[in-house]
């Protein structure tokens, strides 16, 4: 998480004779956060809490005192709560979306007419596993919180649509490469079940762990991408040759 910074307002003060009487109401942005320090607070504290508490379960006095700052500064910055909200979604969702589509562009570049299921599939997940797996509590924060937002009917679909489909469209583009004779509808579908398990995986429920016994660790992202990308790749052929016939 990035270093808190406590900031407040400047109080009125009488000005000198002759000198200029300061603003009232909001600061401006060099005189309360310098370097941006309240600013990424604010994101790193609102993100911690919107993954624990949801969107509709966080009020802005929360997210200004966990982040140590002035309780205006919130509204200063980004306006209402879903402002806050969609630049903490926002943030993470760039790189991630980078980091992705550079993945399959490159494994698009390097294969050609040769792409396969599990390559298109690989070069979509290890961005975004490997974050998981070595990435510090922002990331866990930020995994968790889209984990809720797809599973939140009233505007989980929306949020993510806005965010997330041109990295989702680059991975089909690939994977219409890889099964030229697929229908649209059955690779919808499949995405619609990798999904699932991805959003579930990276929840970090600790349900794999009980189920197992201790078996499995719904933490040990290597072995939750080995067996994702196997169950997708062969439930991808599996639903384009079921319909195909």
């Amino acid at each position: 998480m990035g270093e808190t910074a406590t900031m407040s307002l400047q109080g009125d003060r009488q000005p000198e004779d002759g000198a200029a009487r300061p603003r009232r109401g909001r600061p401006p942005k060099d005189a309360v956060a310098p370097g941006g320090d309240a600013r990424t607070a604010i994101l790193d504290a609102a993100e911690e809490l919107f993954a624990k508490h949801g969107l509709h379960g966080v009020s802005l006095r929360q997210v200004a005192a966990r982040a140590r700052v002035d309780g205006a500064l919130p509204h200063y910055y980004f306006d209402s709560k879903r402002g806050v909200f969609d630049a903490v979604f926002m943030r993470r969702a760039e790189l991630l979306n980078a980091a992705r589509i550079a993945s399959l562009d490159a494994y698009e570049a390097g294969h050609g007419d040769a792409v396969t299921v599990e390559g298109a599939v690989r070069a979509f997940l290890e961005p975004v596993l490997g974050v998981a797996a070595e990435g510090d509590r922002g990331w866990l924060n930020y995994f968790a919180l889209i984990a809720q937002v797809s599973n939140t009917p009233e505007w989980g679909g929306e949020t993510m649509a806005r965010f997330f489909d041109p990295v989702i469209r680059r991975l089909l583009a690939v994977l219409r490469r890889a099964m030229p004779g697929c229908r649209d509808q059955d690779l919808y579908w499949s995405y619609h079940m990798l999904s699932g398990a991805l959003m579930l995986t990276l929840s970090e429920s600790g349900r794999i762990d009980i189920l197992s016994g201790g078996l499995c660790r719904s933490d040990d992202m290597a072995e939750a991408q080995s067996h994702m990308i196997a169950f997708a790749a062969a439930g991808f052929r599996a639903a384009c040759v079921a319909r195909s016939g």
